[in-house]
């Protein structure tokens, strides 16, 4: 039976992101599937750090817990929404290349096809976070801390419109994980 479910285009094939999706909770694999879901659905050529940023707060209560109440992140979900269903438009066809992960990244993190670079750069250094804190998979925190540490990615331009500081937000995110 043939699979009808789209892909972005250009996107590899399940079995080219396997090594990938292994170092990922269960939880933040469906957050990258919601995240994939949502480039499609939304005509962008590339998952990039918002559809990321967008997926975790849906998903992931650990996420959601971070920010500071419930109106800070009805702002974000709500900016969110308003990128889904145009706002976003001068996004579309254009490549988010964010330096400032690729700067760190040792060694660079590699080309994904269907990825923008900050993205895969984001999911690399989350789970470099994992590691870093003794744990093989990388869940929706560590992805959090590391989009909100990239200045120059467009979750944190989401971020930033919608009223959060994201070096809050990080502290916030220790806060709630009790780990840096």
């Amino acid at each position: 039976m043939q699979n009808r479910t789209p892909r972005i285009p250009q996107q590899p094939a399940s079995n080219h992101r396997a090594e990938f999706d292994a170092r990922l909770t269960e939880e933040l694999a469906a957050v990258v599937t919601g995240a994939r879901r949502r480039a499609l659905r939304d005509g962008d050529r590339q998952i990039d750090t918002a559809h990321l940023l967008h997926s975790l707060i849906e998903a992931d209560p650990e996420v959601r817990a971070a920010f500071d109440g419930g109106p800070q992140l009805a702002r974000v979900l709500g900016y969110l929404v308003q990128r889904s269903i145009g706002y976003g438009l001068r996004w579309q066809g254009a490549v988010e290349d964010s330096g400032a992960l690729a700067a760190v990244t040792d060694p660079p993190a590699p080309e994904v096809e269907g990825w923008s670079p900050a993205a895969v750069s984001a999911m690399a250094g989350a789970h470099r976070r994992a590691l870093k804190c003794g744990r093989a998979r990388a869940c929706g925190l560590d992805l959090l801390t590391v989009l909100a540490g990239d200045r120059t990615c467009r979750a944190v331009e989401v971020l930033e419109r919608a009223g959060v500081d994201a070096e809050r937000l990080m502290d916030r995110i220790v806060e709630v994980s009790g780990r840096e």
